[in-house]
């Protein structure tokens, strides 16, 4: 038998609060009003810096510690954070609540002037860091994937139990926040398209460019910072950047595939590695509708372009990053409002802060997961943010294995990605 995992909306309560005021800790059923959540940010790259900026300037919440295995990402970190603090009138970072090296997780976890983590470290920490973080009371927000194969889904399902209303625990999924693809969505569920019978979505995006200046440094080092080339530290692109387009297929059909056959490869990259650059995978979900999914990450150019077009009895839903969000057919509709960005050509963003329709995914998500902190009304989105790891996963073993692979065929086989590097070499 497969994992149940029913689908869930955690929706933030009572508005945040707006105070400066810094408390020790938090109550059992929230935050006072005039307190501020202190969050610390683990994994001081691009995406994790953009992610901690938005909290700061769209929340209540102040950045007051940094953690990286490496000093050079710490020092900027805190270059970064001491001008956003500065700007936003509250103190820069106290060296004594920078971490570094390989225990720098557990520290930041331990911190007893940190309420809340996020995680922003390579996708197959995330399940540790998560465990830590959890572990010793604080509340978590934890980018995607949550886990890198089958085994490390099955821990982040019990660190979720283990958070049950006791934290919050966010998981990354900012996309499904912007209020253009939020509403389609809605509007899908209220049965705008009818009977759906399929969706065509696609992720093209350029090539991951390695980490600049290196110089001479280790094997294993230069694994860690190139990351997203190596499938067993980020999941493959399947896993790592696509999960989004496959997170938002989720969420408008309520549910998970039941198999899927796939193929891609390596066809156009060079660089050192293992991750594929295409795949073409058919997911099949229940009631027999079928979804359509290719992506490529290649390319030095600025081509980019992400989509899910959702054909149902009464009409099309189109969904893009950038470009029109509408419904054609018989309850036409189409998103407008005038304090979003103007549309226009669709550029990639490195770290995740795309403009037109996602431009204020990061505000929202952001948002909502400080609110359920202040309000008491914790989020748990363990179980999502695994069912959409889990469906990557099965387009990322169908793909390989070279054949049909069922949803509970992947969890019977039990996918074990071994990282192989000893992490103490880093202090």
């Amino acid at each position: 038998m497969g994992l149940k995992m029913d689908r869930r909306s955690f929706i933030g309560g009572a508005a945040g609060a707006s105070g400066l005021m810094i408390l020790n800790s938090h109550t059992a059923f929230g935050y006072e009003a005039n307190s501020a959540v202190r969050l610390g940010l683990l994994g001081c790259g691009n995406r994790g810096t953009s992610v901690a900026t938005s909290f700061a300037q769209n929340t209540s919440a102040r950045i007051v510690a940094l953690a990286d295995i490496f000093p050079d990402k710490l020092e900027k970190g805190k270059a970064h954070f001491d001008k956003v603090n500065g700007d936003l009138g509250v103190p820069g970072i106290d060296a004594k609540r920078m971490f570094r090296g390989y225990k720098a997780f557990e520290e930041i976890a331990a911190s007893s002037d940190v309420d809340a983590v996020q995680i922003s470290t390579p996708p197959w920490f995330h399940v540790q860091h998560l465990d830590a973080v959890v572990a010793a009371n604080k509340h978590a927000y934890c980018e995607k994937p949550l886990g890198v194969d089958v085994e490390q889904t099955r821990q982040a399902l019990e660190i979720g139990k283990r958070a049950q209303g006791k934290v919050s625990l966010d998981v990354g999924f900012q996309v499904r926040s912007a209020p253009p693809i939020a509403e389609v969505v809605r509007r899908i569920h209220e049965g705008a398209l009818g009977k759906i019978a399929s969706v065509a979505a696609h992720y093209n995006a350029p090539a991951s460019k390695p980490y600049p200046g290196l110089g001479n440094v280790s094997a294993d080092e230069l694994r860690l910072r190139n990351w997203l080339w190596d499938r067993t530290l980020s999941g493959d692109i399947l896993v790592e950047q696509n999960i989004h387009v496959i997170d938002l297929c989720n969420m408008m059909l309520k549910g998970h595939p039941t198999k899927a056959v796939a193929t891609g490869g390596r066809s156009i990259l060079k660089h050192a590695g293992d991750c594929w650059d295409n795949y073409q995978v058919i997911f099949t979900y229940p009631d027999d509708v079928r979804v359509s999914f290719s992506s490529t990450q290649y390319g030095t150019g600025t081509f980019f372009d992400v989509s899910e077009s959702v054909f149902g009895e009464k009409g099309v839903a189109e969904a893009p990053y950038s470009g029109a969000v509408r419904i054609l057919g018989e309850n036409a509709w189409a998103w407008s409002d005038p304090s979003q960005p103007k549309q226009g050509t669709a550029e990639f963003a490195a770290n995740g802060a795309f403009s037109d329709n996602l431009a204020f995914a990061d505000r929202e998500k952001d948002k909502s997961f400080i609110e359920s902190i202040t309000s008491g009304k914790f989020h748990n989105q363990a179980e999502e943010g695994v069912q959409t790891a889990l469906s990557c996963m099965l387009g990322r073993m169908a793909g390989v294995l070279g054949r049909e692979v069922t949803w509970d065929e992947q969890l019977k086989h039990g996918e074990h990605y071994e990282m192989k590097i000893d992490m103490s070499q880093f202090k």
